[in-house]
């Protein structure tokens, strides 16, 4: 169950971003912040298994590490001011439709669909939405979506195949290059609730016929 305890981690982390004091107060971190992550990615997993068995059983398995790559980057902060999971059919790091949780010190970030997108399944995407547009658009339109994630995500192409045109005038959300959705709200009011899991599943709920969607596109 989350507390304070949590945001106080992660605020202190974000102070103090280095190996010495994250090993200072592993102990602490394992208590507070990813004790009660796995916790709740356990409360998760049943219902999300349900709806797709191709998703792992394993929270741990789900669980981003807090370590950046750094090798690559400029800023060289060894650790992510945020846990994260990811829920996707065989692993988490799948290139098809999945669920995403993550929780900083102050929010709650929970969404899904596909952000890394190659272009052969981009191009299976475009042509099932240009087969299918009456059905995405009730997706994008229906009540339970924009409710939780108000519209989709994703960066657009500048250009777009000729054939898929016509299209674009129905919903220029074919010219998308991402399908994801996501929304943020605050930790606060779930410290020591047991609501928590109810609210995450809630947004997935919502989420959830897109990504059977898109996993069609990708059949």
């Amino acid at each position: 169950m989350f507390t304070a305890a949590y945001t106080h981690f992660f605020q202190e982390l974000t102070e103090n971003n280095s190996t010495a004091w994250f090993h200072a107060h592993k102990k602490r971190y394992e208590e507070v912040a990813k004790g009660p992550f796995l916790e709740l990615l356990n409360r998760l997993l049943p219902t999300l298994t349900e709806w797709d068995h191709r998703i792992l059983p394993d929270a741990k398995k789900a669980l981003f590490r807090i370590n950046r790559d750094i090798r690559f980057s400029k800023d060289k902060s060894p650790y992510h001011l945020i846990l994260k999971a990811g829920f996707s059919p065989n692993g988490k790091k799948s290139v098809l439709p999945g669920y995403y949780l993550g929780i900083d010190a102050h929010h709650i970030h929970v969404g899904g669909g596909l952000f890394m997108v190659q272009s052969p399944e981009l191009k299976k995407i475009r042509t099932y939405i240009a087969e299918n547009t009456p059905a995405f658009l009730n997706l994008m339109g229906s009540e339970n979506f924009r409710q939780h994630f108000g519209a989709l995500k994703g960066e657009k192409a500048k250009r777009l195949d000729k054939d898929l045109l016509p299209v674009a005038d129905k919903t220029p959300l074919i010219y998308n290059k991402q399908f994801y959705a996501m929304a943020e709200f605050p930790l606060e009011p779930f410290y020591q609730s047991e609501k928590l899991p109810e609210e995450i599943l809630a947004h997935f709920a919502g989420i959830r016929p897109l990504n059977e969607y898109l996993n069609q596109a990708l059949h």
